[in-house]
């Protein structure tokens, strides 16, 4: 016969089934040093502009409490007010040409033999920063420019047209100059989302007869809707701070004709030496991108649910 040993049950101390809180509670300590980061670069700074926005401060005096000063002065000023009919043209136009334009390089480039070759000089603008682009166009669109010249060469009318002289065109123009470089990197991320559509009903739709606008309305548009809202959303904000482009091409002018409130506070600031201005403008064009930004994102998202 064979005798089982009973061995005694192992007993596990109490100490070794509680958690070890002690990493729980380190844990905050390692984010203080992003948070302190964050704090020195991005929140400071902002409260003291808004403080300054309620000052008549020039820079070197000490700030001097002025109230809604700066903001009455600012909605009263007809060249602010310019300024903010321009920028609303910018988010017009950036929402308008360069996604439509980007959408439809990707639909058209999409799957085929050459498509990432014909994308290719729509994207290399995009590697060129702003200064360039302004330089680049400014010199396309001067009264005797290169566009100037290949108009006369041919007989055609504006060969001598003055481009930038006048306002709302010169706006539009330099809308089309910032279009050149942002449709290659729209048509990349809508070729992005092109790529995430699953194949299969897409082969469905085409066996059920679905070809050519038929195919894109019904079974590619509404699969883009994710990336359409990435797409128009960077296009409302990088709008709305449009400041590069204009500063070269324009300076702003002829007069104010051209400025956006991004050039205002530029000039209110550093060229008039009115920090208190400057301030009130940065601060409302900060509310009003914020704002766009989430009214944007919310609609897109109850959309989303109510199709959901």
């Amino acid at each position: 016969m064979t005798s089982t040993i009973e061995r005694p049950p192992v007993k596990v101390r109490a100490s070794s089934q509680r958690p070890d809180r002690t990493g729980a509670r380190m844990a905050p300590l390692f984010g203080l040093p992003a948070v302190g980061v964050v704090a020195l670069l991005l929140y400071l700074p902002f409260l003291w502009t808004t403080y300054v926005s309620f000052t008549d401060y020039d820079g070197l005096a000490s700030p001097v409490w002025s109230g809604l000063a700066n903001y009455k002065a600012m909605f009263s000023d007809p060249d602010l007010v310019g300024a903010l009919v321009n920028t609303l043209l910018w988010v017009v136009g950036m929402v308008t040409l360069p996604v439509v334009l980007g959408l439809l390089i990707a639909v058209l480039t999409y799957g085929h033999k050459w498509g990432t070759w014909l994308r290719l000089p729509f994207l290399l603008p995009y590697a060129i920063s702003g200064v360039a682009v302004g330089v680049i166009w400014g010199f396309v669109l001067q009264p005797d420019g290169a566009l100037g010249q290949v108009l006369g060469f041919f007989g055609l009318p504006g060969a001598h047209t003055g481009w930038l002289q006048a306002g709302p065109g010169n706006t539009l123009m330099m809308i089309v100059a910032v279009t050149w470089q942002a449709a290659g990197v729209n048509a990349l991320l809508f070729v992005v989302g092109l790529q995430s559509i699953p194949g299969e009903p897409l082969e469905a739709a085409r066996l059920d007869g679905a070809e050519g606008f038929s195919l894109f309305r019904h079974h590619l548009w509404p699969q883009l809707r994710p990336i359409t809202t990435v797409v128009i959303g960077l296009s409302i904000v990088g709008s709305l701070k449009t400041f590069d482009v204009v500063w070269v091409m324009t300076q702003g002018g002829p007069g104010t004709s051209s400025e956006t409130l991004a050039l205002s506070m530029y000039k209110e600031t550093f060229v008039l030496n009115d920090y208190g201005q400057g301030a009130a403008i940065a601060l409302f064009l900060s509310l009003v991108t914020f704002a766009a930004s989430i009214l944007y994102l919310r609609y897109q998202l109850g959309d989303a649910r109510e199709q959901g």
